[in-house]
């Protein structure tokens, strides 16, 4: 065993909310209070982010719809914090748009400007946005077990729309296909 350690994640929290637009703020209340307890990262590009992806998700996706719904779940890594947010679908993949003189969709822009990593996945669900901070002080995560993260979640709102439980890591790191090099590919688009 060397000095190079596998990448570990504890689940902090998650939040599944209506997909509304009204329900925006609260992502970024949720974002907010969930990284006060992890120093070193910056809360405020998180909180952005994430507001992006939340508001394309509701307006985009079928998320959107009457009954529709966002999750966001928010992972500390030992170098900083993976956000992921869920929709339920859509006919198209995420695209970056590169005209910053448009008048809507720079959503994703900036999340490929300010985040260290991102990519999505998709599946008959829908389709998992996310992307990765850097922290400014590597996080001490406590041992893992393959099959579970246990970690204390913040307390939710609303159990209804906010679970704190804890469980498998949803659509871990290992999965994550379309990273930096998608990144560059997608941008081209």
């Amino acid at each position: 065993m060397g000095s190079h350690r596998e990448q570990r994640a504890a689940v902090l929290g998650s939040a599944t909310l209506p997909g509304r637009p009204e329900e925006v703020s609260r992502a970024r209340a949720f974002i907010r209070r969930v990284l006060s307890r992890l120093p070193g990262v910056d809360s405020d590009a998180a909180t952005l982010l994430t507001s992006e992806l939340v508001t394309n998700a509701i307006q985009h996706t079928r998320s959107g719809a009457p009954g529709g719904t966002v999750t966001v779940v928010v992972l500390a890594l030992h170098s900083g914090v993976l956000i992921e947010v869920t929709d339920a679908g859509s006919p198209g993949t995420p695209i970056v748009k590169g005209d910053l003189y448009a008048a809507e969709g720079h959503g994703l822009y900036l999340v490929q400007r300010l985040a260290a990593q991102w990519g999505y996945l998709r599946d008959a669900t829908g389709t998992t946005v996310w992307f990765h901070l850097r922290g400014g002080e590597p996080v001490n995560l406590a041992p893992l077990d393959a099959g579970s993260v246990q970690a204390k979640a913040p307390k939710p709102r609303s159990p209804a729309e906010e679970s704190s439980s804890v469980g498998p890591v949803p659509k871990l790191i290992a999965t994550r296909l379309v990273t930096v090099a998608q990144r560059d590919r997608l941008s081209r688009h």
